[in-house]
């Protein structure tokens, strides 16, 4: 059933936990409607979604697909403007990580992290991008400080991610006037759950300028600017890494 919205809708990746759960409850209290991603974290999701919903009733949808089937992503466009009847922003944040040292690199994990990683956020800007052109809206894709700079084991998501960076660049030259794509390209963050154990935290941390690790809040922070406040910005990739790739 279709809910005439007045307020500006966000459809965000990877919603259900960790940084992706900080922007959508950012988006949010910017007075946002969201339809909420995930492909494994339905009860994360839902946590999300009943939180939400005691502050605004009536404006989250919960979407579930596994991104790498790219036959999902037009569905997931659709159900989101069936529901609201408006899209005014994509956030591409859902993706894959893992480490793939030289040596070992498998077809299968090079398919996989590509498909996550850089065509799911480039076909789902396809699709969005007729309702966007409507409101003149906004994309923003969530890079990495890694899509310029090798991560000693992790090749395959390190390319996976610079190829984000230029679909980043090159939609927001196609897609000009009426929508803007920028991306947000984080640091340290939030410490992986797998895939970083050949590095040492506290040393990363030490050789950041800012001299610590940062927040999901420091990446949704400019996610919102750049949907909001930033009408002349297109075409951009924000480093959000607290000065560290000063020092890598």
């Amino acid at each position: 059933m279709m809910k005439a919205s007045g307020q500006p809708v966000a459809l965000v990746t990877g919603a259900a936990r960790r940084v992706g759960a900080v922007i959508a409850r950012t988006l949010h209290a910017a007075g946002y409607d969201l339809a909420l991603h995930c492909r494994h974290s339905v009860a994360e999701r839902d946590a999300l979604i009943a939180e939400l919903e005691s502050q605004r009733a009536d404006s989250t949808l919960g979407l579930q697909a596994d991104l790498a089937d790219s036959a999902h992503i037009p569905e997931l466009v659709r159900q989101t403007v069936a529901r609201f009847g408006r899209l005014d922003a994509l956030v591409n944040n859902a993706s894959s990580f893992y480490p793939t040292p030289v040596g070992e690199i498998t077809a299968r994990q090079c398919d996989e992290l590509f498909a996550a990683n850089a065509r799911a956020p480039l076909l789902l800007a396809q699709a969005a991008a007729p309702h966007l052109r409507v409101v003149r809206g906004g994309i923003v894709n969530i890079v990495d400080i890694y899509a310029q700079r090798p991560l000693p084991q992790h090749a395959a998501y390190c390319m996976s991610k610079a190829a984000l960076a230029m679909a980043t660049l090159s939609l927001a030259q196609e897609l000009g006037p009426e929508v803007r794509v920028n991306g947000v390209a984080p640091g340290a963050v939030l410490w992986p759950e797998a895939g970083k154990e050949y590095a040492d935290r506290q040393t990363i941390v030490a050789r950041t300028p800012l001299g610590r690790a940062g927040s999901p809040q420091d990446i949704a922070g400019p996610v919102l600017w750049l949907l909001k406040e930033a009408p002349f910005v297109t075409g951009e990739i924000i480093r959000v890494d607290g000065g560290r790739a000063l020092a890598i």
